[in-house]
């Protein structure tokens, strides 16, 4: 498989994950959609910068809730580095993120 359907699918195992926890509001108040049109933008070897579109995206998404899934990217493709920078590089306050950890409590 391919590296961009590799992010594709990533990107949607994560989000529908969230999507359950968050009662379907998609990830971090983001559809998973809005967040495939960042996916340029945040794999390597060449990312591109981020598209009017994935910048509207991230304008509406919970940020510390991004930083969550931090720890998740790079097994998908993503690069953590990259997708962090994202609100910075569409004109946004940096995420707040430190050293994150996701919580393992069950969903439901």
């Amino acid at each position: 498989m391919d590296m961009g359907k590799r992010v594709a699918v990533a990107l949607l195992v994560v989000a529908v994950v969230a999507a359950v926890a968050a009662n379907g509001e998609g990830l971090c108040g983001v559809e998973v959609s809005e967040l495939l049109t960042c996916r340029a933008a945040v794999t390597q070897p060449k990312p591109s910068p981020p598209s009017a579109e994935c910048c509207k995206a991230i304008s509406h998404a919970d940020l510390p809730c991004l930083c969550r899934y931090k720890p998740l990217l790079a097994r998908f493709g993503v690069d953590p580095s990259l997708a962090l920078a994202l609100p910075v590089k569409c004109g946004l306050p940096p995420p707040p993120c430190r050293d994150v950890t996701i919580p393992l409590s069950p969903v439901g």
